[in-house]
């Protein structure tokens, strides 16, 4: 079987690693666009270095999930400041929009105009500004991702400006920027990663690489996720989970998601659900559907033997696949993960979630077409 592989141009990991940002930046350009989240805690440092070096900073703070308007907002301040080259320093969303504003600074229009699924899907004229990628969470991989996930109110949904030209110059995955995420926000973003991780492994297009990616980062979830949530100070357990969180951008951003991401895109869009706990409260449910699917019409699906594989890789005494999805159940429980239910996710709107993530890029890598009842399903064991 054939395959290619892609991702960012330079990746530097570990700990104290936060130092290469700066000389690094100043190989790209004169003046940064510092995109942060609404909770900057390490931005004073960086900017502080960032000047050292002889490089101008303007902060711009993407506060939540990025939405158009906070691309637009962005690409505006940077060219209000003659700013070269953008660098985002926080979580999945303030990398997202990070990347995001790069690519629409170099590019004419409107960022619609590009957006997949609801907009133009015009693929992108030239390539964006150079980007520098630095996560202070480990779940969303975005730090090695060609897409940039972005909000439309007007449309109810998310979406992606996606491009292979996306992919970040340079990602920094420091762990220690991570020691002080909070338990809750360790735990959403942790499973989102650990769902990034199976999907991929249980993908339509599932590859070589992406499968020792997958396994690895599989193996160093299981036994260090629970450890970060319980002790935020354990920098070993949280030196795994940046690697399986970057792990897992490699992979997905190669073999696609599935079901999981194919709802949380839709249910980001109409509800105040974060990215990473709508995953962590769909994966288990997600599972158990995908395993029932797969023995009812696809017997023969190398996917059954995989969830197996990933079933043993988090828990070594573990004996088949459906171990996998008690196993997950009970970390949801114990990382604290809410039900859909309490982001105001009823039966009601199960049909027109279930339509919208029907149509979602990410459920094209699911290992099995599901049925409208399949999802159904899945959704509303999850609430």
């Amino acid at each position: 079987m054939g395959w290619e592989f892609a991702t960012a141009t330079r990746i530097v990991f570990g700990a104290g690693s936060a130092r290469e940002i700066a000389p690094a930046a100043r190989g790209f350009g004169k003046r940064a666009l510092l995109v942060t989240g609404r909770n900057p805690r390490h931005a004073a440092r960086l900017v502080a270095d960032l000047h050292s070096a002889g490089v101008g900073c303007t902060p711009f703070a993407a506060e939540g999930e990025p939405s158009l308007d906070t691309v637009r907002a962005g690409v505006e301040a940077a060219r209000r400041e003659g700013c070269d080259l953008v660098i985002a320093c926080g979580g999945g969303s303030a990398v997202d929009a990070g990347k995001a504003i790069a690519a629409m600074l170099a590019n004419p229009g409107d960022v619609l105009d590009y957006l997949e699924v609801i907009g133009g899907g015009q693929p992108l004229a030239h390539p964006p500004a150079p980007f520098i990628a630095v996560p202070t969470t480990a779940g969303t991989g975005s730090e090695v991702t060609r897409n940039a996930v972005l909000h439309s109110p007007a449309h109810g949904v998310k979406a992606s400006l996606r491009s292979p030209l996306m992919l970040p110059r340079l990602a920094v995955v420091d762990p220690e920027l991570t020691l002080s995420v909070p338990p809750e926000i360790t735990a959403a973003t942790g499973l989102d990663a650990l769902a990034q991780l199976l999907e991929p492994f249980v993908s339509v297009r599932a590859n070589d690489m992406t499968d020792i990616l997958c396994r690895e980062g599989l193996r160093r979830a299981g036994r260090s996720l629970r450890r970060a949530f319980l002790r935020g100070d354990d920098l070993e357990a949280r030196t795994d989970m940046a690697l399986a969180s970057l792990l897992s951008g490699m992979a997905l951003a190669n073999a696609g998601l599935g079901a999981v991401h194919g709802f949380a895109a839709p249910i980001g869009g109409s509800f105040p659900a974060p990215h990473g706990a709508a995953c962590a409260a769909l994966l288990p449910a997600v599972t158990r559907v995908n395993l029932r699917a797969l023995r009812e019409r696809a017997p023969q699906s190398p996917a059954l033997a995989r969830y197996e594989e990933a079933a043993r890789l988090l828990d070594p005494s573990a004996h088949d696949a459906d171990a996998l999805v008690g196993w997950l159940e009970q970390l949801r429980k114990d990382l604290g993960i809410a039900p859909l239910s309490a982001y105001g996710i009823a039966a009601e709107h199960a049909d027109s979630l279930c339509e919208k993530a029907a149509r979602a890029s990410s459920m094209k890598g699911n290992p099995v077409a599901l049925t409208r009842d399949e999802l159904r399903a899945a959704l509303l064991a999850a609430l």
